[in-house]
């Protein structure tokens, strides 16, 4: 089976995006693919470079990235969105004037097409809100 999940909440909003985690990691451990994980609307924190919760808490955005590395995954995050929270790529943020690169590991800024494309490759789509 093939899935595209979009994934809308803030890792810390709700447990949809642990329960969304759970799903991904446990699809692709039983030989299932994902061919993308877009993170839309407040999803897009999942991916800033920077968050750092305290030690006892679980890691996402770390826990994504190595998700991503392991099984090659595609995460993939709405620019706009992403423009609109502050989240940029190293060329996005020098055209904006601006120094750094928030993007994590194992995440790409790309538009909706991206998106469009991965869903009419899936056999299913789940949204995560």
């Amino acid at each position: 089976m093939k899935y595209s999940i979009q994934i809308n909440s803030s890792p810390y909003q709700s447990n949809s995006s642990e329960t969304a985690y759970q799903f991904i990691k446990s699809a692709l451990e039983m030989g299932h693919e994902v061919i993308r994980v877009f993170f839309y609307q407040e999803g897009v924190y999942h991916a800033f470079r920077y968050v750092t919760p305290p030690d006892d808490e679980v890691q996402i955005v770390a826990r994504w990235s190595a998700l991503a590395r392991r099984y090659k995954l595609d995460l993939v995050v709405c620019i706009s969105a992403a423009q609109r929270r502050g989240l940029l790529e190293a060329n996005e943020a020098k055209r904006q004037g601006k120094v750094d690169n928030d993007v994590a590991d194992g995440f790409r800024i790309a538009g909706l097409g991206q998106w469009v494309e991965a869903t009419l490759k899936a056999d299913r789509f789940i949204e995560f809100n």
